[in-house]
């Protein structure tokens, strides 16, 4: 199937390694031209590995998200690079697990700037040139939680359920300027913040990492954690004109893990 995505431009954030890095790749592979960025210096590494497997050039930044003069930087570095901007993808890292109990205010704090006014920053930087393109669209990269939260993580339960409500609306309010814009819910997909919960659940419950990922994995219908490259599918497809009329979803990427109808 042709997603029509060559010679598109498209930035993602957060993109040095896990879901973000994997939804990069898909892009480039696709022909879209491609934007990334991360506070890590791994972001260079990350571009080089894309570039050199798919041969499409890649600008990589190193910027965080929750400082919006870094957001502006790379905005304005996307268009002068390529010329426009027709794709952004707003992804962050998760905010720490803990308790409500665990949990002091400037973690809230932090975890608001992180997971929504980074989302909120981009898309307010990004829509001067993404109304300019002639197939833009806009995808938040959320969480599972939002519909089934998730023990021990308060932050991500309540903060990502903020970033669905804005792109409810914003698929609402830009839909006239047929900018679309979706979000992606992904259930337990094996990346590098996989990890790191799954050490927060082992020093919780005294269990091993192998019997962790095994009740996590009951709990899948497909009896399994996802891959990052079939997530990346997924929000490849949805930010294509090949789903021009996909606007206001809010995709479980899951395993069928939610159990619930809507």
């Amino acid at each position: 199937m042709d997603l029509h995505l060559h010679g598109k431009i498209a930035l993602v954030t957060a993109a040095s390694k896990g879901l973000g890095k994997a939804t990069a790749r898909q892009f480039a592979r696709e022909g879209a031209k491609i934007v990334i960025c991360a506070r890590s210096e791994i972001i260079e590494k990350a571009a080089a590995e894309i570039e050199a497997e798919t041969g499409t050039e890649v600008l990589a930044l190193r910027a965080d998200v929750t400082q919006p003069a870094d957001i502006e930087r790379v905005i304005n570095a996307t268009v002068e690079k390529f010329g426009g901007l027709d794709i952004l993808v707003t992804n962050a890292g998760g905010p720490p697990p803990g308790t409500f109990d665990d949990t002091d205010i400037t973690a809230w704090e932090n975890a608001i700037n992180l997971n929504l006014l980074s989302a909120v920053q981009l898309v307010k930087s990004a829509l001067p040139y993404l109304r300019q393109s002639t197939a833009p669209a806009i995808l938040t990269i959320t969480s599972s939680s939002t519909k089934q939260p998730v023990k021990n993580l308060v932050l991500s339960n309540s903060i990502r359920l903020a970033v669905i409500g804005l792109t409810k609306t914003l698929s609402q309010e830009l839909g006239s300027e047929q900018i679309r814009v979706n979000s992606i819910l992904p259930g337990w997909t094996y990346t590098e913040r996989v990890e790191e919960l799954l050490n927060a659940r082992v020093v919780k419950s005294g269990k091993t990492k192998a019997e962790e990922i095994a009740s996590i994995n009951t709990s899948v219908p497909l009896g399994r954690m996802g891959t990052p490259e079939e997530f990346a599918n997924v929000a490849v497809f949805l930010c294509s004109p090949a789903a021009s009329f996909v606007n206001g979803v809010m995709l479980q990427v899951d395993g069928g893990m939610n159990a619930g109808t809507f």
